[in-house]
């Protein structure tokens, strides 16, 4: 087996003050002023970053329509997939150091963000094909007299995209990569707390051949995304994030009536069956929801277990979760590091403190890490609850930390009703090998995914996305590019 080698440290990081990207150049804020962003294992300043403010998104967003209007929306849509290429190569060659920085900003393994190099070089290629394929059609009406209709696709325009800390690089990639396929332009704010790999992927962008301005990326604090998102030249936003925020996006976007996607939170449910494969199951339950330390939309927060398997399936997971191995990021062995700051880890250790005042039953974990290792970061310990209420607030609301609750259930009509008694309908998991239960939950189940006898499981050609407070519209599959264009009806009378 070949060891997996920790490259150095970011030459990004050389540089202890980053700016913002602006018209294809790095700028700072116009106040002036930063902000910190810090490694949540150590604790230790990685750099100070540009704080945009609302005059900074407006000059993003004016390079951005200035790049719109020159000659990069009628650029031929074999030069966007050239670009689009030379990118994929690109960040692929470069993405040890993307990785890198993700798990010093993030605090995820090396060994996780590592294994986005596939997907972010799949996603870009897959882009790249879909910029040629984008085709209007010629309608046969009904009109009176010899009429031609037929419809064009044009770019929407100016995109804002507004993304989530737990997914720095790959958040990056996948917003930006239907748009550059569109013809549109982006101003992206990244998280606060995970702003490096973005500024990073915006000079590998521009060194691609991305035009000036049709790219810009403005770091800040919630204000700055909030100056984007009721900003009257945007013309789209495309938001991954909490469902709370999800709402206040969408009424800044309404008085412009900008078109908005929206990929938000989840509580979602991974069901599994007497007569699945436990040797698959388990582990697989686990890592459902402890993966990224639980900072994922999608994750399988929410186990139901048939109960003629519960308590021999509980005593194998409890083994498998205490054998989780948490720490360094940089430690090649490491499966789960800290969550993402102080904020994170009180939010999520309240969850926990609150479970345990409403009945629930801890089956392993439930403290914050300490000793060697721990203490200057933010670490948690992979956490179980048996005996949790459907009505309990852990059962409900989205944790986003390394928190799971159990439940026993006896029949597929019980578990399709307490499966969808949820606000949140993102993933969801079902472990059987009968094909007819399979089939039956797959179309029972209210959520953008279903995974049987899998988990988390994503390709760039098959799309994503949520039902209900999940939000709406799709990310990936041949329909995504729909969302960053407009269908214009041509009418040409003939006679």
């Amino acid at each position: 087996m070949t060891m997996m080698t920790i490259p150095p440290r970011p030459a990004l990081l050389d540089t202890p003050e980053q700016d913002m990207l602006i018209g294809g150049r790095r700028v700072p804020a116009l106040s002036g002023k930063r902000f910190e962003t810090r490694n949540p294992a150590t604790g230790a300043l990685l750099a100070t970053v540009a704080e945009g403010g609302a005059e900074d998104v407006d000059r993003a967003v004016k390079a951005a329509r200035a790049a719109f209007e020159g000659p990069w929306r009628r650029m031929k849509p074999v030069e966007r997939q050239r670009i689009l290429l030379r990118l994929a190569d690109l960040v692929e060659a470069h993405y040890e150091e993307l990785a890198m920085l993700d798990t010093l900003d993030l605090g995820a393994p090396y060994s996780r963000t590592i294994m986005g190099k596939a997907r972010a070089g799949a996603l870009l290629r897959y882009y790249a094909g879909q910029a040629t394929l984008i085709t209007g059609d010629t309608i046969d009406n009904s009109a009176p007299g010899d009429v031609l209709s037929h419809t064009l696709k044009e770019p929407i325009g100016v995109v804002a995209a507004i993304n989530p800390w737990n997914g720095p690089i790959g958040m990056s990639v996948w917003k930006a990569a239907p748009v550059l396929a569109s013809g549109c332009t982006l101003v992206m704010k990244p998280a606060e707390q995970t702003p490096l790999s973005a500024l990073r992927f915006g000079d590998l962008c521009l060194e691609a051949g991305v035009p000036e301005g049709v790219i810009n990326i403005v770091t800040g604090l919630g204000d700055a995304g909030a100056a984007l998102s009721s900003h009257p030249d945007v013309d789209k936003i495309a938001f991954t994030g909490s469902t709370g925020v999800g709402q206040k996006i969408l009424h800044a976007a309404a008085g412009s009536m900008k078109r908005v996607t929206v990929e938000l939170g989840g509580k979602s449910p991974n069901i599994v069956f007497a007569d699945a494969d436990l040797d698959k199951a388990v582990p697989a339950a686990a890592m459902a929801v402890f993966a990224n330390s639980g900072q994922i939309c999608s994750a399988g927060t929410r186990l139901f277990v048939q109960s003629s398997i519960h308590d021999d399936f509980m005593a194998r997971l409890a083994a498998f979760t205490q054998g989780i191995r948490v720490g360094d990021p940089l430690d090649p062995e490491t499966q789960i590091g800290p969550v993402v700051s102080a904020v994170q880890m009180d939010k999520i250790l309240a969850f926990i403190e609150g479970a345990h005042s409403e009945g629930a039953r801890p089956v392993t974990g439930g403290r914050r890490m300490s000793g060697a290792g721990f203490d200057a970061g933010y670490f948690i310990e992979p956490t179980i609850f048996s005996h949790v209420g459907d009505e309990m607030t852990i059962a409900r609301e989205e944790i986003f930390g390394p928190v799971l609750s159990a439940f026993a259930f006896d029949t597929v009509e019980e578990v399709l009703a307490r499966a969808n008694a949820t606000d949140f309908g993102l993933g969801s998991g079902v472990w059987t090998r009968d094909l007819a239960t399979a089939h039956r939950m797959a179309r029972g189940i209210r959520a953008g995914s279903v995974w049987v006898n899998c988990y988390q499981m994503l390709d760039p050609g098959v799309p994503f996305g949520g039902y209900k407070m999940s939000g709406f519209g799709r990310e990936s599959g041949p329909h995504h590019i729909e969302d960053y264009l407009e269908t214009k009806a041509v009418w040409i009378k003939l006679d």
